[in-house]
């Protein structure tokens, strides 16, 4: 390990041409000094490496990967939706909500789009609110590098960290060197789709430096029905409809999506950052009918008739093998009317779980906000320390507000760096 740190030490040192930024001054130890290392080449670390970057703060930014930004690229399905228009702590799951105040209201999205709008960077309103790039999400990749490469931060790729420590300075040993600053930022996300690289490095920073983390556990993901349940609608893979899905308190009016395994699409995704399993998930067929009226029009009428010019008729018979009388309403009696309107207002699937960290948009839970600062992201116990992004125990909607949250997120540690 001594050899390959003084070789890479070596071709740094000979090395007149960076990949991003100029050299900086070799220390005595052999170990390159920054104003600020930034551990992750993500959304948030991007971001807030620009940011300090053009406060002329000297940045180094250590990525593991030979192609940093892979979740950039696939957000949105490759369009990037890379903020909403109507992004506030509302829309964000926290232990402590009020935590995302400060940062959303000094970064916005109306402040992103002014940087888009300076790189004439094309993008358009899908949904209400939600904004995706025209041409793809390498443009917004493409953005944040050029912006990154003019503030003279230090990129140095395919780096992997075997050690952080502190004493005056934090020390970053890495396969490429060693590296010292008075600032360290940790963005190197959650769990969520380890495919793009995702792992828990963030949180054993946390752990080493004493800091709490909230538990984590998949968001934005598809559920799994039960092997019982699964049998009672088979082959309904593919279909969707318009409903609305509910956990506690909170609901979603979207599409639900029926896959192999269970269920997905956005109003599934949604409530799935809610589940915790101490309020079952419940599901609204209708919710553009009031029922009780819709119910007694045509009793006469079989139930999976009028609900096949609804509902999936696939979905519509397989809903009423299960659930309904097999005689019109007419035949029905009062407690079976009132069993089937509660049915189609509160359907109540059997779920075994998720479909796990490796199909999961975002990671709920995670570093324990309470411990840091709202303004700057820095650990209040740990001087210099900072945690920002996917890490944090900050989580958004769907729709644009977890890279709304890595841009604010990001801005406000930059800043402060």
């Amino acid at each position: 390990m001594k050899v390959m740190q003084r070789i890479e030490n070596k071709e740094l040192l000979e090395n007149k041409k960076p990949p991003i930024g100029s050299g900086s001054a070799l220390r005595a130890n052999g170990a390159k000094r920054f104003d600020a290392i930034i551990l992750g080449a993500g959304a948030s670390g991007l971001f807030c490496a620009l940011r300090a970057g053009k406060k002329g703060r000297k940045v180094l930014l250590l990525d593991h990967s030979d192609a940093p930004g892979k979740k950039i690229l696939i957000s949105g399905g490759g369009r990037c939706n890379f903020t909403n228009t109507a992004a506030a702590s509302s829309h964000y799951l926290s232990r402590y909500p009020e935590f995302t105040k400060s940062a959303l209201a000094r970064f916005t999205p109306k402040n992103f789009l002014e940087l888009l709008d300076a790189h004439r960077i094309p993008y358009e309103e899908k949904n209400p609110g939600q904004l995706f790039c025209k041409n793809g999400s390498r443009d917004i990749l493409k953005m944040l590098l050029a912006e990154a490469e003019s503030a003279g931060v230090e990129l140095l790729k395919g780096t992997v960290v075997s050690s952080v420590s502190k004493s005056d300075l934090f020390s970053v040993v890495t396969n490429r060197g060693c590296f010292e600053s008075r600032a360290l930022v940790v963005a190197t996300g959650g769990l969520s789709y380890p495919k793009a690289g995702a792992s828990d490095f963030a949180y054993r920073i946390a752990e080493q430096f004493a800091i709490p983390r909230t538990p984590c556990r998949p968001g934005l993901v598809g559920l799994r029905f039960s092997p019982s349940f699964l049998a009672r609608f088979p082959a309904l893979s593919g279909v969707s409809f318009f409903a609305e899905t509910r956990c506690g308190k909170t609901s979603f009016r979207e599409n639900i999506l029926f896959t192999h395994s269970g269920l997905s699409g956005p109003a599934i995704l949604q409530i799935s950052s809610y589940a915790t399993g101490d309020s079952p998930i419940s599901i609204h067929l209708l919710p553009r009918l009031d029922l009780a009226s819709w119910l007694a029009e045509d009793p006469g009428i079989p139930l999976v008739k009028r609900l096949a010019r609804i509902l999936p008729t696939r979905f519509a018979e397989a809903w009423c093998n299960a659930h309904a009388p097999r005689r019109p309403l007419s035949q029905c009696t009062k407690n079976e009317i009132r069993s089937v309107e509660e049915n189609l207002s509160a359907w109540t699937p059997s779920f075994s779980g998720t479909e796990g960290f490796s199909r999961a948009e975002v990671t709920v839970g995670g570093i324990d906000t309470k411990h840091l600062s709202s303004k700057t992201m820095e650990a209040r116990s740990c001087p210099g320390l900072y945690f920002i992004g996917e890490c944090q125990d900050v989580t958004g909607w769907l729709g644009g507000y977890n890279l709304q949250w890595a841009w604010s997120s990001g801005a406000a540690a930059g800043d402060s760096l």
